[in-house]
């Protein structure tokens, strides 16, 4: 008995968008469904590799294609894999995937249909597709090992039906009722048999299961069969491996470079890679996808294969095609396989330097995309930090628009500079607007805004570059050569600087005369290896227990709010005006650095006091 049931709101909106076309080249649509029959034949191999109890027939695993002209059907059929009543559900019915309210949310912001089309193609719809040229499409599947099958249909509207079957044959077919031909909006006769062919071989040739065309005069594949990363490059086109690409990726566009490289000796390999032209939406989401499939001899092993590349390139796609490992190899065993580590070495190191000798334009367009995911490398791969180090490119005050390399920057080192200036923070704003910053920008000197969270972190363990030490302008004491604060004006403050402390030891550890100073009164500093207000915001956030750091207040001895405090506890030390001055004098300085106030109603009446009586 069949049932109606309803698409997930966000599948819905997606459908609509097909339904629709706003993607021109619709030809795409047959390389998504024979992508997902090619996926569903690998999974079938694998399984009887594995489960040695799964009786299923894998001799002529294959992909065929069906026309009806009559009917204006196109049907591809695998027996492959197959799916359960419960996958068909939750893979056709739902789109559980991370980011698809984001990109809901980017489409309807962006007017342009090139844009939206590109959209569409990052996240990747693959089997939706289909809506772009049918009016309805009709699926029915039997996952193998399984005796019942399920039938699956829908007009790509609000709804979809689904039914029970007692004799589907194992694996997937998809038939689509075709809509009319329309050459002005780039909808062809998908019923013709040469368009059919044209399709297959520009899309899907590297395929490596059969694709058969039912009723043709010969029996012979429409495809080559080839793998691509076992041919020499020399013999593979630029399309070729764009297409292939994006048959792994599910990305519908070009990727950005292509690696093509070959391991020979003890441990022999050969890897396809790809650097994608657009970040995924999932790359900054938990349960987002590795990009690397692992295959041994032809043989696909496993997607997302997380020993063969570090984390912080996780967003490389592609193929490697080892010759020496076992077809049953699990993932754990592979985390800790000598030649495996060795592989990934020297994957991540032409990785590397691929990007390192990539164009300025492209190196730009690269950065954009994988630069925060890049730096996460800081962190955890000691060996290679130094070509890391190379290839990031920071904001900094020398320029709005262009972020700077770190061979840049000490290029540019006023002279006898000996540190690489830097400060941390939430955004760009909130650095330039700084107090920290107002002594270094005064002199001339260039200081790196470090506003992504993996900043914070990656600091505290780079320590230096090219013999130059790391230093923020907000720990620690800065010599600018600066003349000191005469010890006189020193001494002259002392009372001040002690009451101070004495009055707001709850929040601070020492107030000091500031060097770094030039129009805001006060500002507020870490020791040199004190963590960061945001670092240990950070660290709460993730739920480990942080003692609050106490830092040090520095006063600006040349503002009048500051030399007529003194004036004023000189005059009285006992008034208590000077208390609520002290307290304001701190919270602003905490604001002033977009710090948080532990008592914000406190302040604010404080302060709104002080203004009434001034007028």
């Amino acid at each position: 008995m069949s049932e109606t049931l309803e698409f997930q709101a966000e599948t819905r909106q997606l459908l609509q968008l097909m339904v629709h076309s706003i993607y021109s080249n619709k030809d795409i649509f047959l390389r998504e469904l024979i992508s997902n029959a090619s996926d569903a034949l690998d999974k079938l191999r694998l399984e009887s590799l594995m489960n040695k109890e799964l009786e299923v027939d894998t001799s002529d695993l294959h992909v065929q294609l069906e026309i009806d002209k009559d009917q204006r059907t196109l049907t591809v059929r695998d027996n492959g894999i197959g799916m359960s009543h419960e996958d068909v559900v939750s893979l056709i019915g739902t789109i559980a995937k991370s980011g698809t309210a984001e990109l809901l949310k980017k489409l309807r912001e962006s007017p342009e249909q090139q844009q939206r089309a590109e959209l569409i193609g990052q996240f990747g719809v693959g089997f939706y597709s289909t809506f772009m040229v049918a009016d309805k499409v009709t699926l029915v599947t039997r996952k193998a090992g399984e005796s019942q099958g399920t039938r699956w249909e829908s007009a790509g509207e609000g709804t979809y039906e689904i039914e029970s079957l007692e004799d589907a044959p194992q694996g997937t077919t998809v038939t689509l009722h075709l809509k009319a031909e329309d050459s002005e909006d780039q909808l062809f006769d998908y019923t013709a048999e040469w368009k059919v062919r044209e399709i297959v071989k520009k899309y899907s040739d590297f395929i490596a299961w059969p694709i058969r065309l039912a009723g043709a005069e010969s029996d012979a594949p429409l495809n080559s069969m080839k793998a691509l990363w076992a041919r020499p490059r020399s013999e593979v086109a630029a399309q070729e491996y764009n297409e292939f690409y994006k048959h792994v990726s599910h990305d519908w566009t070009d990727p950005l470079e292509t690696i093509h490289m070959k391991g020979e000796g003890t441990f022999e390999y050969e890897a396809l890679l790809f650097i994608p032209a657009r970040a995924p939406f999932d790359l900054f989401m938990r349960d987002g996808h590795r990009g690397v499939q692992l295959y041994v001899k032809r043989v696909f092993i496993m997607d997302d294969c997380e020993a063969l590349t570090p984390r912080y390139l996780r967003f490389v796609k592609g193929v490697v095609d080892a010759h020496d490992l076992s077809l049953n190899i699990s993932r754990e065993i592979l985390q800790q396989d000598r030649q495996i580590q060795v592989v990934r070495r020297r994957l991540v190191k032409k990785v590397l330097s691929t990007l390192k000798e990539l164009p300025a334009e492209r190196y730009a367009t690269f950065w954009n995309e994988f630069g925060r995911a890049l730096k996460e490398g800081l962190l955890d791969d000691a060996e290679n930090r130094d070509t890391l180090l190379d290839l990031i490119r920071l904001p900094s005050t020398h320029s709005a628009e262009e972020p700077t390399s770190l061979r840049d920057y000490v290029e540019r080192m006023k002279e006898g500079q000996s540190d690489i200036y830097y400060m941390t923070g939430e955004s760009r704003a909130m650095v330039e607007n700084s107090p920290h910053l107002e002594a270094f920008l005064a002199k001339g000197y260039e200081v790196l805004i470090l506003a992504d969270p993996v900043d914070e972190v990656w600091v505290e363990q780079v320590t230096q570059y090219d013999g130059k030490q790391l230093q923020s302008v907000a720990k620690g004491q800065v010599d600018l050569g600066s003349e000191e604060i005469p010890a006189e004006r020193t001494e002259g403050f002392a009372p001040l600087l002690k009451w101070l402390g004495e009055k707001l030891e709850a929040d601070i550890k020492d107030v000091r005369l500031s060097t770094r100073l030039t129009t805001s009164a006060a500002c507020i500093v870490g020791d040199e290896h004190d963590i960061t207000p945001t670092l240990e915001k950070m660290y709460r956030a993730m739920g480990q227990e942080m003692p609050h750091t106490k830092r040090i207040l520095e006063l600006n001895p040349d503002h009048a709010l500051v030399s007529g405090l003194r004036e004023a506890f000189a005059a009285d030390a006992e008034a208590p005006a000077l208390g609520e001055t002290a307290e304001l004098l701190y919270g602003m300085a905490l604001l002033a650095e977009g710090g948080e106030l532990a008592d914000p109603s406190r302040f604010t009446r404080l302060l709104a006091d002080r203004l009434a009586r001034s007028l």
